[in-house]
């Protein structure tokens, strides 16, 4: 029998010419250090490329791309393809190659805990609903969850994502905004915790 995991890791969404892959195979990593060193990724940092990869299979990621007009079965071997012909610097790419536009990774036991973290999309997305997009396939998989026990995820944006956060991922706010720089703590506790109580119809 297929494990959680397993399952969970091959999980794929689409949208137009855009596909949604929980495959970590198919993440150009020199891309997505890009993403990290970029100005929007104000939380972190690149990673030396060996431990990105390790970071990767500890996690269950998200990843976002623009697939052109390939079909999601060719799309996906191009991208695997890419992300093995080099983990520390980019190749060269055809000018219809897939691209990679968005990210979010869970680090979660399977089982009773799902910490969200690293959700990034790139600024050309804006606008076109992507970024929304991507956060509820990351709530569909953490909702698919029969056991668990709490989601969380921390963010320093209290202005935006906060209220993106609570819509979209049903999150409470767990403590108050100061001005003394401190990070928003948000929860949402789920059937596998003892303190769950069913909602109302």
């Amino acid at each position: 029998m297929e494990s959680t995991a397993s399952q969970l890791r091959s999980r794929r969404w689409t949208r137009d010419s855009y596909l949604i892959s929980t495959d970590t195979s198919l993440v150009p990593i020199p891309e997505l250090n890009a993403a990290f060193a970029s100005e929007e990724f104000y939380w972190g940092k690149p990673l030396p490329a060996p431990v990105m990869r390790e970071t990767l299979q500890n996690s269950l990621c998200f990843a976002l791309y623009d697939i052109k007009s390939h079909p999601v079965k060719e799309a996906k071997t191009l991208l695997r393809a890419q992300a093995a012909s080099s983990d520390e610097v980019s190749t060269p790419k055809a000018e219809n190659a897939p691209t990679l536009l968005g990210f979010g990774r869970i680090i979660t036991d399977y089982t009773t805990i799902a910490f969200v973290t690293d959700v990034w999309v790139h600024p050309s997305t804006q606008g076109k609903g992507l970024g929304t997009w991507l956060v509820q396939c990351l709530q569909e998989v953490i909702e698919s969850m029969p056991h668990l026990r709490r989601s969380m995820l921390l963010t320093g944006s209290w202005d935006k994502s906060v209220p993106f956060y609570q819509k979209l991922m049903k999150m409470d706010l767990m403590n108050e905004n100061t001005g003394k720089n401190e990070l928003a703590v948000m929860t949402m506790i789920w059937k596998g915790n003892g303190h769950w109580v069913e909602p109302e119809a």
